[in-house]
Order: structure tokens, then C-alpha cells, then sequence
């Protein structure tokens, strides 16, 4: 699971870049906001993706943590 969110936090993070410094014309057909007669870009779409791919590294960070003593000792018994 933490693989997978790290992927896609990678893949959120590189799709906040290109809606941050492409313009909607200049976009893929597939991606939300192409828009061929547009020179506009997508700035909430690109903070959007960051704060995303942002929150799945938070996942990763908290679900990798170190296991307190207590549980370990819990574990032990």
C-alpha cells in the first residue's frame, strides 16, 4: 500500500507541474481543462494535483513511522 501511494503522489506531483506551466491548449485531449482555443492555465487544477500527491507522501510518512515501545510490548505478549 505504501508503494502504491508513493506512485501515485509521484504521478499527482508531475501532473501539478504540467497544469502549472502548460497552457490549456497545450494540454493532453485526456486530461481535464484541454481546451484547444484556450492560452489560460490551470492554476486549481495544478494546486489541486500538488495537494494531493502531497497527501499520499503524509500517508507514507505516518504509515511508516516507528512502532512505539507499548506496542511493541503489547506484540510481545
Amino acid at each position: 500500500m505504501k508503494w502504491a501511494a508513493i506512485i501515485v503522489g509521484v504521478l499527482l506531483v508531475i501532473l501539478a507541474i504540467i497544469y502549472l506551466i502548460t497552457p490549456a491548449s497545450g494540454l493532453p485531449s485526456f486530461l481535464p481543462g484541454y481546451d484547444a482555443a484556450s492560452s489560460a492555465h490551470h492554476m486549481k487544477h495544478g494546486i489541486a494535483s500538488l495537494l494531493l500527491g502531497l497527501a499520499c507522501f503524509a500517508y507514507v510518512w505516518f504509515q511508516g513511522g516507528k512502532k512505539s515501545p507499548q506496542k511493541e510490548e503489547k506484540a510481545a505478549e
